[in-house]
């Protein structure tokens, strides 16, 4: 397995387009479409809000019910939200008039939205905007991107990666793109992520490998702690790289998972990096718990903490916050036999606690440390086997700032 470029049209058959539909943003594209030139099984993974956005269900249906999908429209700006019975025909009408001039069934056209809950979206633009992308669709490297850029709202960056592995004796790629940064939370995030491969695999392993690998990436980050409405992933795979078609957990499908994890984490680290205001990412691993969902919940329990975020924005290596947040998780654990580390690509590792008691460490080494853009902390705590990692990052005064007036 390698890293390649192209994105999401790095496998064979996908092509992206994008226009500037002015749907909220003046000035940028705000519209992108993801086309493959054929049918594709399609799986995907939604948000675990009750209160779910028009775009969700429209792609849920399709997942669970349609004999292929092809296509997906996604635009930025209005999320679709808290719009009922219109808010869905929307997605139908948006759905209809690409399937007219692509030639394919409705049913074979995903949607996806980002933006404001409860403003309905100006439909003339949206079929106006699609009609335009169909002749703009390209299977480049600068379409890939222009499209991942369409689908920002408060992201600082796009956010694309693409991979290439073996499978069968046939080289396959795997691409994805994501856009992310406030609204972010476990369990799936306020995000939308879209992802293409040319792998022939069957569906019913293609929804099994993307929702087990979400357990731990996507539902391993979080920003702000509050869950979207809007959150949605989805995976094509059209099966034009000709490998054999995957239908049982054999050595390609284990190198398949292996792909789809590294897309998958890297647009999970990457959207945490990013979250709005955010000047670090921030990594919280778990040691030796007692079984895999002690660890997750201590390790989200470490990235939520609104006092812990903000420790790591001033750099300040305020320890007792992180044990703090462990301790108040639920989870059952002695605090007596926990390590605590910090560490830094740039700085290595400082070792802040022992047993439960602080350490005769560097204030000026914890401080230089905290203050790289990617920090991490490694809480041991002596009682299994288990381990799990979380993505999240500071929290600072421009979080606020960009929240307190994102409507206008």
């Amino acid at each position: 397995m390698k890293q390649i470029s192209g994105g999401v049209n790095a496998a064979k058959g996908f092509q992206t387009a994008c226009v500037a539909a002015g749907i909220k943003y003046q000035g940028r594209v705000d519209m992108a479409m993801l086309y493959s030139t054929v049918p594709c099984r399609c799986a995907g993974t939604f948000t675990t809000n009750v209160v779910k956005a028009a775009p969700v269900i429209w792609d849920r249906n399709i997942v669970q019910n349609s004999a292929f999908a092809q296509a997906v429209i996604i635009n930025a700006g209005i999320a679709n939200a808290c719009t009922g019975a219109e808010g869905l025909k929307y997605c139908e009408d948006t759905a209809k008039a690409a399937g007219e001039l692509l030639n394919i069934p409705a049913d074979a056209v995903c949607v996806a939205s980002t933006g404001v809950i409860g403003k309905q979206l100006p439909i003339e633009r949206i079929v106006a905007g699609t009609k335009a992308m169909v002749p703009l669709l390209s299977d480049t490297q600068e379409a890939a991107t222009d499209a991942s850029k369409a689908i920002m709202t408060t992201d600082t960056h796009n956010k694309e990666i693409a991979f290439e592995f073996t499978a069968g004796g046939r080289t396959v790629h795997l691409g994805g793109m994501c856009k992310g940064s406030g609204m972010i939370h476990p369990n799936m995030c306020t995000m939308l992520g879209f992802l293409t491969t040319d792998l022939a695999i069957s569906k019913e392993l293609l929804q099994e490998a993307l929702s087990e690998d979400i357990k731990d990436t996507f539902n391993m980050i979080s920003v702000d702690g509050d869950t979207s409405t809007n959150d949605t992933v989805l995976i094509f795979a059209n099966g034009l790289a000709g490998n054999e078609m995957i239908t049982e957990k054999n050595e390609d499908y284990a190198e398949f998972v292996k792909a789809l994890h590294a897309v998958n984490e890297f647009l999970a680290k990457s959207m945490a990096a990013d979250g709005e205001g955010a000047t670090k990412l921030f990594e919280v691993k778990v040691l030796h718990a007692r079984d895999k969902a002690q660890a997750i919940t201590l390790s989200k329990s470490v990235i939520t903490s609104s006092l812990v975020k903000a420790a790591v924005y001033g750099s300040d290596a305020n320890w007792g916050r992180i044990l703090c947040a462990m301790g108040y998780s639920g989870e059952q654990f002695d605090p007596e036999k926990v390590d605590l580390f910090i560490e830094s690509a740039e700085d290595g590792r400082l070792q802040l606690v022992a047993n439960g008691m602080a350490t005769d460490y560097s204030e000026e080494k914890a401080t230089k440390i905290l203050s790289a853009k990617e920090v991490t902390a490694i809480a041991d705590i002596k009682t299994g086997d288990a381990c799990a990692t979380a993505w999240g990052c500071d929290l600072t005064y421009d979080y606020v700032k960009i929240n307190a007036d994102y409507r206008s």
